[in-house]
């Protein structure tokens, strides 16, 4: 073959080659704006507002006409995924109220607000509802405005549940690690397309990101990894709570003022969390009184996919012996 046929079968082959990428990227374009418009379609004229003196609240009630419970997103989440944790958690009869904290979806973020701040919103979206005492249902970093709010409004809570929670701070290696992995997601929470395309592509790396190790993401059934698909999917789109993301990685912890809290408290949480480590709900085990702590020896910071049937049982448990 001469060298002018070579020459030109290598022209076709990069063309090819172009033809191929830019394929590939119109089609990536095309899911991206798709997958876009579905979750905006999914959380659009659901949920209802409160102008509070904390700012606009937004919040969604649902289940059945059983005793009542706040239900805490953790970072990245709205009343969206409040609505997905009440679904995993919680019996169908339970009435749940999912508010949207601050900076996510359409609840106000104001610069210099707290997780006290954020404690007095829930207590004025109860009082909106004119429910006078609820149980509380929090998960992952849901946990620092969770115990604030049983710590400045005790009268309000029957009991507290914490699932994966954030609750103090420390400083050791093992920390500095999760804290590398709290700023690498808050800064895929900032562009929509940055997490769409990382999670779409790279969910393994992803997880990871979110604390969970491999032979977790291996043991999960098809149920598991649904639930853990719709945790992760439902957090689209990210823009939005960009804002709440941020507060969350920069208010400070509740830490030794969690001693206050009287209300009764479950703590659920895997050993091998590698983003809210399980020192965080020794923590709280130590430092509520009377609290329960029910650890696991596996999965991760997505252990109520892994392991929901056992948390729901522990969450129902203690609600029944705590109602509201």
């Amino acid at each position: 073959m001469t060298g002018g046929t070579w020459g030109s079968l290598g022209r076709w082959a990069r063309r090819g080659v172009t033809f191929l990428a830019a394929g590939a990227a119109i089609g990536a374009s095309v899911r991206f704006a798709l997958d876009m418009q579905r979750a905006r379609a999914r959380i659009a004229g659901r949920s209802a507002l409160l102008e509070s003196a904390m700012g606009r609240v937004e919040y969604l009630v649902g289940g059945g006409d059983g005793p009542p419970v706040l239900v805490v997103h953790g970072s990245g989440g709205g009343f969206d995924q409040g609505e997905l944790l009440a679904r995993a958690a919680l019996d169908a009869d339970l009435r749940w109220i999912a508010p949207s904290r601050f900076g996510y979806l359409r609840s106000t973020f104001r610069p210099g607000a707290t997780f006290d701040d954020q404690a007095h919103a829930y207590a004025a979206l109860l009082d909106h509802l004119q429910i006078p005492r609820v149980a509380v249902l929090a998960l992952s970093h849901g946990g620092p405005s969770a115990l604030t709010f049983a710590l400045l409004h005790p009268e309000r809570v029957s009991s507290l549940t914490l699932v994966s929670a954030g609750v103090a701070s420390t400083k050791d290696a093992a920390q500095d690690a999760a804290n590398v992995q709290g700023k690498a997601l808050t800064a895929l929470f900032q562009v929509n397309l940055l997490y769409w395309a990382m999670t779409r592509f790279f969910r393994r790396p992803f997880l990871r990101l979110m604390g969970v190790n491999g032979s977790v993401v291996d043991r999960l059934g098809p149920a598991q990894r649904a639930l853990v698909d719709e945790l992760v999917d439902f957090m689209n789109p990210v823009a939005p709570r960009a804002a709440g993301v941020r507060f969350d990685n920069t208010a400070s912890l509740p830490d030794a003022r969690i001693e206050g809290i009287e209300a009764p408290t479950l703590v659920v949480h895997a050993k091998d969390d590698l983003l809210q480590l399980h020192r965080n709900a020794e923590y709280a085990a130590a430092h509520i009184r009377g609290a329960r702590l029910v650890s696991f020896e596996s999965g991760g910071h997505v252990v109520l996919a892994l392991e929901q049937e056992r948390i729901r049982a522990l969450v129902r448990e203690h609600l029944r012996a705590h109602p509201a």
